[in-house]
């Protein structure tokens, strides 16, 4: 009896050394890239003090391999999208896959209409623009001339690629001309502008994510006949998520580099949070409030229990989001995550690209904050009507924002249209904006995150009596989704 109790006194210590390092090495890579988000930051502060004077060349070599990072993540994009998609719907019978995206919808819908009625609020009340007075640098332009109108016109329009292979590479705008009479001294509206189209460099993740979700359904409802096509997609997903594993682990390094040539490019980070102070902070306190207080009400109600377990097992994937300043490029680490919390592949294949297109909280707060924190410098009342169509628009702005740093400079054009204040007004809060677009990505990803595990847990029952019918042999219309685990 006594030689049993010494042997398992020993090794409850190995026990618990074991328990100790199978924790550091769940957690390493975590661990490792907010060590890179906080070395780069520290680094970069520590170059800028320095007596040698940064070059944009000097700056782009510090960049290089968190540039090559990101062109690694980018080129996962569309492969991954559209096997993940598709392969999630097809392996979902169709009422099944219409409950699941009405789900993600509504999520989607009234997260983002909260963040925008609380950067309404949170402008209102705080005021950041009073009192303020600054230069607005009209040399700087970062807009075009471009109605609101055509704008959500082209949203739609994207929806439907007339080619979808030309959709991986490029996007449909309008492009506004003056007509021959307009001059200087003759002022022509811009709904008299001659309407041309153009195609701009850039994915068109819409025309993709809807391609993907027909595709899925035809596959479904071919049932046996779809089998083939539904394997491949398969196994192209996993494919690509085998890669993105690999990827995952050059996040710290790419990170550390990205941040460290950002904080190299900036002129002065006390500078530049002294003069947009208020509104720096009006935007951080709306993000936080957002993130962790309405999202977290929402999740609660829904799922009855509290979040922030699941944003700390999250912690890696927000950490490269707001490193790369990018929801598209975070996608393949945001499924991989997801995955391994046990999140149904299905349901986690199809939100979270979907919520990676269309659901923007932080850039839809931002834009409606910004819209009204330039009226108030301009010392301009904006009626009830103004407030709603700045909410109205900063919701579309939003979805059509694409998932790639500071895209939403280039929408936010929309919502300063909407109030009538000039493009060029952008620029009064360029300086700050490229710190806020981070903080806003890291907001927008964690937001898909949890909405995908809301709607896993309301789709468990249905999923849970889908995969008994595959178990049971019957025969079914659905295709089951295998996922490997490495």
């Amino acid at each position: 009896m006594s030689t049993n109790h010494n042997a398992n006194h020993d090794q409850q210590p190995l026990a618990r050394e074991k328990e100790r390092r199978s924790v550091l090495g769940e957690n390493l890579l975590t661990i490792v890239t907010i060590i890179g988000v906080v070395g780069g930051t520290i680094f970069g502060l520590i170059l800028k003090k320095s007596d040698q004077k940064w070059t944009q060349r000097d700056i782009m070599y510090i960049q290089y391999p968190g540039d090559l990072f990101l062109r690694m993540l980018k080129c996962l994009i569309v492969p991954l999208l559209v096997s993940s998609i598709t392969s999630a719907i097809g392996a979902l019978d169709l009422s099944l896959s219409k409950r699941i995206a009405l789900r993600s919808i509504i999520y989607y819908f009234t997260t983002t209409i909260c963040a925008v009625i609380l950067g309404i609020l949170l402008v209102t009340v705080f005021k950041p623009g009073k009192g303020y007075q600054t230069e607005v640098q009209n040399d700087a332009k970062v807009t075009r001339d471009v109605l609101t109108a055509d704008t959500l016109l082209d949203l739609v329009r994207n929806l439907f690629p007339p080619n979808i292979i030309q959709a991986t590479m490029f996007q449909y705008r309008t492009q506004l001309e003056p007509p021959e009479n307009a001059t200087a001294r003759v002022v022509v509206p811009l709904t008299e502008f001659k309407i041309k189209g153009e195609w701009r460099e850039g994915m068109n993740v819409l025309g993709l994510v809807m391609f993907s979700v027909v595709l899925g359904a035809t596959i479904g409802k071919m049932r046996e006949r779809g089998k083939p096509i539904q394997d491949f997609l398969v196994s192209l997903s996993e494919a690509m998520m085998i890669i993105t594993r690999w990827v995952i682990w050059l996040s710290p390094i790419g990170v550390f580099f990205l941040i460290t040539a950002k904080i190299l490019e900036m002129d002065s980070l006390a500078d530049v949070i002294g003069k947009l102070g208020k509104y720096f902070i009006t935007v951080m306190f709306g993000l936080f409030v957002h993130g962790f207080g309405t999202i977290a009400v929402i999740f609660y109600i829904t799922v009855r229990k509290l979040p922030y377990g699941f944003v700390f097992k999250m912690s890696q994937v927000l950490a490269t989001a707001f490193g790369t300043g990018s929801s598209s490029a975070t996608m393949p680490i945001t499924i991989n995550c997801l995955d391994n919390m046990g999140i149904d592949p299905r349901v986690t294949r199809f939100v979270v690209p979907v919520g990676a297109t269309i659901n923007m909280d932080g850039t839809a707060l931002y834009e409606a904050v910004a819209a009204l924190f330039i009226a108030q410098l301009r010392n301009i009342q904006l009626t009830f009507g103004h407030i709603v169509a700045v909410s109205v628009t900063a919701t579309a702005a939003s979805i059509g924002a694409a998932g790639i740093p500071q895209a939403g400079l280039i929408t936010m054009v929309m919502v300063l249209d909407t109030v009538g204040l000039p493009a060029e007004d952008v620029t009064i809060i360029i300086a700050v904006d490229w710190l806020l677009d981070r903080f806003r990505t890291t907001i927008n990803v964690m937001c898909d995150a949890l909405g995908t595990i809301l709607v896993d847990h309301l789709s468990k029952g249905e999923l849970s009596a889908t995969n008994a019918r595959l178990e049971s042999g019957e025969p079914h219309e659905l295709v089951e989704l295998h996922h490997s685990k490495e």
